[in-house]
């Protein structure tokens, strides 16, 4: 079986992660880039070691018979549009985060994504980091019992000493703290909880800092959600701060706790309640594309094409809902009010 070609559009940031991946998950190859800045073959192939058709225009890469995936790399505002018409040319896709800034263009885009049969994926990729891993088969085994709270945080400050400052302080770039960055936490934070969020209630605030002050809109925020059968749950998003790069995470049970790295459970006899034991995993720890886990996600991104499968933990409806929630949750700290998410529809 021939290996599936795959074109990365926009060579920024990001993109580097997208190739390496690509490139080592098996049955697929990176043939295709395009930027709209039109590199030279040979100035690419410095660039990722290997010879690439390169487009200036993504219309042409679309038209590319050749061409079997799209992964979009460009700027937040352009998702919506370049998704819709990779979909119109039957081309799987892999979308960065966020995959709209609003809630009717990711309407319109999985209205388009149900009619077809083609595969999605989101760039939710932390869902497949070893510590998120280990957290799912730790709640898949009960040894936190049934979950009645919790928390994942965002810590990550972003300003001019990041390439991408220049167009996502921008609210019709980066759009909010959720959209910009903290949407993987509000990601992971859903899939932990395993229930329905039925209500959101969201603050933002900016920091007085020099640095950050270009912002156009509150990279700040913190969300309270309501769950269905009671549970409760914290996302805060802060790319504002002044502090390494923090992914928290707490979870709170029936029958024992995770905080971060740590746990504390009674179905484990000999513990002790006093003294949390430490989980010897590799952790989130760093906001670079290149520690991130996109290779097991590309690597099932690619499987699920092949076998004709559902793409597991980050296909398009699961990132749809988690981004619902998010646009719920920004329309909150809008309106100074809670958001059912039965207003959504």
């Amino acid at each position: 079986m021939r290996k599936l070609n795959v074109a990365v559009i926009g060579l920024g940031w990001v993109a580097e992660a997208h190739i390496a991946s690509f490139s080592a998950a098996e049955g697929a190859q990176v043939t295709t880039v395009c930027s709209a800045r039109n590199p030279s073959p040979a100035e690419v192939e410095a660039r990722y070691g290997m010879p690439l058709k390169v487009y200036a225009d993504y219309k042409d890469v679309l038209a590319d018979p050749n061409v079997d995936v799209i992964s979009l790399c460009t700027k937040n505002p352009e998702h919506p549009a370049q998704a819709l018409a990779a979909i119109e040319a039957g081309k799987h896709l892999y979308i960065e985060k966020p995959i709209a800034l609003n809630y009717e263009d990711a309407k319109r885009m999985r209205q388009a994504i149900q009619a077809s049969k083609l595969k999605v994926c989101v760039g939710f990729e932390l869902r497949y980091s070893k510590h998120y891993q280990l957290i799912l088969s730790i709640l898949n085994k009960g040894l936190l019992g049934d979950l009645h709270y919790g928390e994942a945080d965002y810590y990550h400050g972003i300003a001019d000493w990041y390439g991408q400052f220049r167009w996502s302080k921008k609210k019709d770039g980066g759009g909010s703290a959720l959209l910009s960055a903290g949407c993987h936490a509000m990601d992971a934070l859903l899939k932990l909880m395993g229930e329905p969020v039925e209500e959101v209630t969201s603050y933002s605030t900016k920091s007085r800092a020099a640095c950050f002050a270009e912002y156009e809109f509150d990279p700040c925020s913190v969300t309270i959600l309501k769950f269905a059968n009671g549970k409760i749950g914290k996302v805060a998003a802060c790319i504002d701060c002044l502090q390494p790069y923090y992914f928290h995470f707490h979870l709170v049970g029936s029958k024992g706790s995770l905080l971060d790295d740590k746990i504390y459970t009674t179905e484990l006899p000999g513990l002790l309640k006093e003294k949390w034991t430490k989980l010897e995993t590799v952790p989130i720890d760093s906001g670079e594309v290149m520690d991130h886990p996109y290779l097991p996600q590309c690597q099932e991104f690619i499987n699920s094409i092949i076998h004709n499968t559902e793409m597991p933990l980050t296909g398009f409806e699961e990132g749809f809902e988690s981004h619902r929630v998010i646009y719920a949750a920004d329309l909150s700290a809008e309106l100074g009010r809670p958001v059912k998410m039965s207003e959504l529809n």
